[in-house]
């Protein structure tokens, strides 16, 4: 090989390798916020059939700088953002959702796995059984699967932070809230304030079963 061949083929670059879509990596949701915005809209920028000189003069930035925003080395103030979005055709909203969605979490509770847990209506035979667990700081929400019975003549009364939510499933009751009574019937969705004194009043079915879902204000 003469030498001039041996420089061409030493100095010949070599073929680059596609860059993988941010947004679609497993490890999306460990990035930097700016990284993951980055992303974003240079998914979005392409699905809309974009080029980055037609994004840029359609948002008012040069493309040096939406070039430094889409591979996370600039963070666009929030009016440069909603210009980009618009741009786009999404919502300021839909950016920071699509840069969330792979940061949630999920949890399955197998029905084996749900604890019977003590609340005041347990020595009453009634039955509590928590659906799900929190795990982060702050309690969120708590949903309890609820079964009672005519058995028992006393029924427990609750007052706690935040709002309940009821789902009747089998049987009908009449379930008193503060100085109210309400007939709730299977299929029946009643929601109240839980710093309301509140329980069920009346069972008018032998078995009773329902959803009971607290969210905590935060």
């Amino acid at each position: 090989m003469s030498k001039e061949k041996a420089l061409r083929k030493i100095r010949r670059p070599a073929a680059r390798k596609p860059t993988p879509d941010l947004a679609d990596n497993r490890d999306f949701a460990n990035l930097p916020l700016e990284s993951r915005i980055g992303a974003v809209i240079k998914r979005r920028r392409a699905e809309a059939n974009l080029t980055l000189a037609d994004l840029s003069a359609g948002a008012g930035l040069s493309s040096a700088m939406l070039s430094r925003i889409e591979n996370g080395m600039a963070m666009a103030s929030l009016d440069a953002l909603e210009r980009l979005c618009a741009a786009v055709g999404i919502g300021l909203g839909d950016l920071f959702k699509e840069t969330d969605t792979q940061r949630g979490s999920a949890q399955l509770v197998k029905r084996a796995e749900q604890m019977e847990v003590v609340r005041v209506g347990t020595k009453f035979g009634h039955t509590y059984r928590l659906l799900a667990y929190d795990r982060g700081p702050r309690k969120l929400f708590e949903p309890f699967f609820i079964e009672m019975d005519k058995k028992s003549e006393s029924y427990p009364r609750f007052s706690h932070p935040g709002t309940e939510f009821i789902y009747m499933l089998q049987g009908r009751m009449e379930y008193r809230f503060g100085d109210r009574t309400y007939l709730v019937e299977p299929g029946d969705a009643f929601t109240f304030s839980g710093d309301v004194v509140h329980g069920p009043e009346k069972l008018l079915d032998d078995r009773i079963r329902f959803l009971a879902i607290i969210f905590y204000n935060t």
